[in-house]
C-alpha cells in the first residue's frame, strides 16, 4: 500500500574518515536519524502496520525500501475513523457529455468520443460502519473490499500522524521526517498487472520474510507501456488504460476519461482535469471570434484614413523630441508601426470586448452547472461541510480539542483569535513582498526611459528609430525573468506563513496558500501591462513643461501608441511564459528520470544468499525513480494567470485566445502524461469542486469588464475617431492633424522650430474644449459599458442555474432511497 525509502553511508567501508570534530557531525546527525526513524517504525508497528524490507546498493550508499501494508482490522478501524463511503449498491451508468448529445441530436458523427475500457461502475454509498458490513457490496472479498486509493488514504493518515518525538517539536508524522531527511521519499505504488494483488503481496507479513522472493520482471520501458500480448483491451491496468487513452498525443481531439482519472488519482486531480478540459473547449469559440477580429483588423490596416496620411505625409509633420537630448523626428517614419496598431485598436475591438466578457461570465455559470453535476456523480456534493476530516498536522499540533457543531465529534481546535493574529502577521510580511515587486516596476519603468534615451543618442539610425520599441522589448523580457525568480522566493514564504497559520482542513490550507501566491503573481504578472494600458503617457506634460520621476522625464508612448506597446507586452509575457512552462514540463520531468535511472541502472539488489537482480524488475525502486508530486497549484496557477490575460486585456490582443487555445491542447496531454509518466502516484484526496480558484476567477471576470471600458476609453483611438467622425469627416480625412497640438510658443523662441505632439492643447499649453468634451465622452462610455455588460451577466446567471435540473431531480430521489435504506438496511446512503 505504501512505500518509505531512506539512505544510509556505509561509514565502516570509508577508513580515511576525517576524526576530526566537525568531521563526526554527519555522524551524530545520522544517530539522531537513526533513532527517530527506530521510534516511527516501532510505533508503526504497534499499530499493527505489515513491513517487508528491501535494500539495494549505490556507489558508497545503502537504500532501504520499507513496504508497508495494513491488515484487515487496522483498515477497518481507520476505514470507519475517516468515515471513508464504500459500495451498498450498484447503480446503471449515468453519465453523459453534452456535446455528445447535441451532436447526437444534430446527426452528426461524434469525433470526439471514444470506447474506453474497464469503465468504473456507479455505486450508492455510505460512510462505512464495522458492525454493519454484511450490508456493503464485496464485503465477503477482504482483499478487494476497499480500493487501492482508500488503503492509500488510511496508511498516510496513520504515517501522517503518528509521533516520533514531542509533538510540541513538531517531531509528528512522515511529512516532518522527509523535511529532515530521515526519509528520502514515502509514495503509494502505481498499479500494474504484474503487482500482486492487496492481500497477496509479502508485505503482508509483519516481520522481513527469511527469503524474500524475487520482485516480479517488469518491462524495462516501464508498466504504463503496452506489450504485444497486453494489446487487448481487457486485460490492461488502470494506469495502462490512462497511459493508452488519456495521456497519449493521439488522443488530443479525444473526451477525457475522467471517471478513470478519477478512480485512481482522486477526486481532487480529476477535477482540475476536468476543468481544464471545459475550460479548452470553451476557448475554441473565443478563439475564432478573437481571430476574425484580428483578420478584420488586416484589412481595415490598408483602408484606414488616417494610416495613409501618416504614411503619405513626408515632412508635413515634424514632431517634438521624445527626449531632451533626442532630436526632432518625421511622423512619416512611423508608417508600419501605426498601421501594425490598427490591426489591434479598431471597431471590432469594441465589440470583441463585449464578447470575451460576456464569454467569461457564462463560461464561470456553465462551469458551475458542470462542477455540481460531476460533484454529484463522484459522491462529494456535501464534502468540505460535513465530511471533510481535520489535515493530519493539524490533528498532531493542535493545542486543544473542542466539540464538532455540526458532526458533534471531538476534534483538534486552534483558537480562531490567535489564527487571526497570525494571519495579519503573515499579511504584512505579503504587503512588504508586494512593495518589492511594485520597486522593480518602477526600476523597469526607469531602465526603459533610460535605455530609449541612450539608444537616441548613439547615432546609428536603425538604434535611433527603433530606441522606444526595442527599451520595450528588452524590459518586458527583463521583468519576465524577475517574474520567474522571484516566484520562488515568494512561493516558499508562502508555504511557511500557510502552516504557521495552523488551518483545520486540507481546503482551508490551500485556500489560504493559493490567495497568498495568487494576489502576489497577480501583482507581479500583471503590474507592467497595467501600467502601459493605463498609466504609460498619461502624465507627461508638454514641450517646455515636462513632467519628471527620480530626475527622469515620465515615458511617453511610443509613436505608434501604447495599443501596440500592450500587445507586444501581452505576447512576451503570455506567450514567453507559455512556451518557457511547456518546455519545462516536457524536458526537465523527463531528464530528471533519466538521471534517476542512470545512477540507479548497475544498482544490485542485496539478498540474504547474494543473487544479483536488476532492482529495475521491483516495482518499488521503478518507482521511486520518478519525481515528487507537488500538488496542482503551479497547473492551477499557470492556467487562471491565462485566463486573466485573455479577459483583462483582451481588447488590446484579439489572438490571445488562439494563442491560449493551441498551448492548452498541448498542455492537458503534458499533465496527463506527467501524472501516469513521471510522477509518483500521489495519495487520493477528496474535493467538491476547485476550491477558491472559482472565486478568483469570478473576480478576474468582474476586474475585466472594468478595464475594457478604461481600456477602450482612455488607451484606444477608438472613441477619439468616433467623435471626429461625427462631428468633422466622416471618412476621418485630416483626423492625425486634429490629434496633433503645435508647441507652445516659448518651447517654438527656445528651440526656433515648430513642432507637433499628441495632445488637445492650444499654443499657450491649455487643455482645450475638445479635451474636456471627449473627457466626457470617455467617462460616458465607461458607465455604459460597464452597466450593460454586467446587467446582461446577471440576466445570463439568472436564467442559467447554478444546479442542473436533472441533478436536483437525482438528489431528491436519493434522498427518498436513503430513508427507505435506513429503513430497511439501518445504513444512511449516498451515492456516488
Amino acid at each position: 500500500d505504501f512505500v518509505l525509502v531512506w539512505e544510509t553511508n556505509l561509514w565502516e567501508l570509508s577508513r580515511q574518515q576525517d576524526k576530526r570534530e566537525n568531521g563526526d557531525l554527519p555522524k551524530r546527525s545520522a544517530t539522531i536519524h537513526r533513532t527517530w526513524r527506530k521510534k516511527f517504525l516501532d510505533k508503526l508497528h504497534a499499530a499493527g502496520i505489515h513491513m517487508e524490507k528491501h535494500m539495494t546498493h549505490v556507489e558508497k550508499k545503502v537504500v532501504h525500501y520499507l513496504l508497508l501494508s495494513a491488515p484487515w482490522s487496522v483498515l477497518c478501524y481507520y476505514a470507519e475513523e475517516l468515515q471513508l463511503r464504500v459500495p451498498l449498491q450498484a447503480l446503471p451508468r449515468q453519465t453523459s457529455n453534452w456535446s455528445a448529445s447535441v451532436l447526437q441530436q444534430l446527426g452528426i458523427p461524434n469525433l470526439m468520443a471514444q470506447e474506453v475500457p474497464n469503465l468504473p461502475l456507479d455505486y450508492y454509498t455510505c460512510p462505512f460502519k464495522a458492525n454493519k458490513l454484511h450490508w456493503f457490496l464485496g464485503s465477503d472479498e477482504q482483499d478487494t473490499f476497499f480500493s487501492t486509493t482508500q488503503r492509500h488514504q488510511i496508511l498516510y493518515e496513520i504515517l501522517a500522524t503518528t509521533q516520533y518525538g514531542h509533538s510540541r517539536e513538531r517531531e509528528v508524522g512522515v511529512d516532518q521526517l522527509l523535511r529532515e531527511n530521515v526519509f528520502t521519499a514515502a509514495f503509494p505504488l502505481h498499479e500494474a498487472r504484474h503487482h500482486c494483488p492487496p492481500g497477496s503481496h509479502p508485505s503482508t507479513s509483519p516481520t522481513p520474510p527469511t527469503s524474500p522472493s524475487p520482485p516480479p520482471r517488469l518491462s524495462l520501458q516501464g508498466p504504463y507501456k503496452l506489450r504485444p500480448e497486453e494489446l487487448a483491451a481487457g486485460s490492461l491496468s488502470q494506469r495502462q488504460v490512462l497511459f493508452q487513452y488519456w495521456a497519449s498525443w493521439g488522443k488530443w481531439n479525444k473526451y477525457q476519461p475522467l471517471d478513470h482519472v478519477r478512480k485512481y488519482f482522486g477526486e481532487k486531480v480529476a477535477f482540475y482535469f476536468a476543468w481544464l478540459g471545459f475550460y479548452t473547449g470553451w476557448l475554441l469559440p473565443a478563439a475564432v471570434v478573437g481571430t476574425v477580429v484580428f483578420i478584420a483588423g488586416i484589412f481595415l490596416m490598408f483602408s484606414d484614413v488616417p494610416s495613409q496620411e501618416i504614411c503619405m505625409s513626408k515632412e508635413q509633420y515634424w514632431m517634438c523630441p521624445l527626449c531632451k537630448t533626442c532630436p526632432y523626428w518625421q511622423l512619416s517614419k512611423i508608417c508600419s508601426m501605426f498601421m501594425a496598431g490598427r490591426l489591434f485598436d479598431h471597431g471590432g475591438t469594441v465589440f470583441f470586448s463585449i464578447f470575451m466578457s460576456l464569454w467569461a461570465v457564462l463560461f464561470l455559470e456553465f462551469w458551475k452547472r458542470t462542477n455540481a453535476s460531476l460533484a454529484h456523480h463522484w459522491d462529494c456534493s456535501e464534502f468540505e461541510d460535513i465530511e471533510e476530516r481535520p489535515r493530519p498536522q493539524f490533528t498532531a499540533m493542535a493545542p486543544m480539542t473542542i466539540i464538532n457543531p455540526i458532526t458533534g465529534v471531538e476534534e483538534p481546535y486552534f483558537p480562531k483569535r490567535s489564527r487571526l493574529h497570525r494571519i495579519l502577521a503573515g499579511s504584512m510580511v505579503i504587503i512588504m513582498m508586494i512593495a518589492v515587486v511594485v520597486m522593480f516596476v518602477v526600476s523597469i519603468i526607469l531602465y526603459r526611459a533610460v535605455v530609449a534615451i541612450l539608444l537616441s543618442n548613439s547615432g546609428y539610425f536603425w538604434f535611433v528609430a527603433s530606441a522606444s520599441r526595442i527599451a520595450n522589448i528588452t524590459g518586458s523580457v527583463v521583468n519576465l525573468i524577475f517574474i520567474l525568480i522571484l516566484s520562488k522566493i515568494y512561493i516558499s514564504l508562502a508555504h511557511f506563513l500557510t502552516k504557521w497559520e495552523m488551518h483545520r482542513t486540507q481546503t482551508k490550507y490551500e485556500d489560504a496558500f493559493t490567495f497568498k501566491v495568487f494576489v502576489f503573481q497577480f501583482v507581479t504578472f500583471y503590474s507592467s501591462p497595467i501600467y502601459i494600458a493605463f498609466f504609460k503617457g498619461k502624465f507627461v506634460g508638454y514641450p517646455g513643461n515636462y513632467l519628471s520621476f527620480l530626475g527622469v522625464r515620465n515615458e511617453e508612448c511610443s509613436p505608434g501608441g501604447c495599443f501596440i506597446e500592450l500587445a507586444q507586452e501581452l505576447l512576451v509575457i503570455m506567450v514567453g511564459k507559455q512556451i518557457i512552462n511547456n518546455v519545462q514540463e516536457l524536458a526537465i520531468p523527463k531528464l530528471k528520470c533519466w538521471w534517476h535511472k542512470h545512477k540507479l541502472l548497475s544498482t544490485k539488489k542485496a539478498g540474504e544468499k547474494g543473487e544479483s537482480v536488476l532492482v529495475e524488475q521491483a516495482p518499488w525502486v521503478m518507482d521511486h525513480q520518478l519525481l515528487v508530486f507537488e500538488g496542482l497549484f503551479d497547473e492551477y496557477l499557470e492556467m487562471v494567470l491565462q485566463f486573466g490575460f485573455i479577459t483583462i486585456f483582451v481588447a488590446a490582443c484579439p489572438l490571445a485566445p488562439l494563442f491560449a487555445l493551441l498551448n492548452n491542447w498541448v498542455e492537458v496531454r503534458l499533465d496527463a502524461q506527467k501524472f501516469v509518466c513521471d510522477y509518483r502516484r500521489p495519495v487520493a484526496e477528496r474535493a467538491e469542486g476547485i476550491g477558491i480558484w472559482f472565486s478568483i476567477l469570478e473576480a478576474i471576470t468582474h476586474l475585466a469588464i472594468i478595464s475594457n471600458a478604461f481600456l477602450i476609453a482612455f488607451t484606444s483611438d477608438f472613441l477619439p475617431r468616433m467623435y471626429y467622425e461625427y462631428l468633422h469627416d466622416s471618412s476621418l480625412r485630416g483626423y492625425v492633424n486634429f490629434t496633433l497640438a503645435y508647441a507652445p510658443w516659448g518651447f517654438v523662441l527656445q528651440s526656433n522650430t515648430t513642432c507637433r505632439y499628441r495632445a488637445f492643447r492650444d499654443q499657450d499649453g491649455n487643455l482645450t474644449l475638445t479635451y474636456w468634451q471627449l473627457l466626457a465622452i470617455r467617462l460616458g462610455f465607461i458607465i455604459t459599458f460597464e452597466h450593460v455588460v454586467f446587467f446582461i451577466g446577471h440576466v445570463i446567471a439568472w436564467l442559467v442555474p447554478d444546479i442542473p435540473e436533472a441533478v436536483e431531480v437525482k438528489v431528491k430521489r436519493e434522498r427518498y432511497l436513503a430513508k427507505e435504506a435506513l429503513a430497511e438496511n439501518k445504513v444512511a446512503c449516498g451515492s456516488s
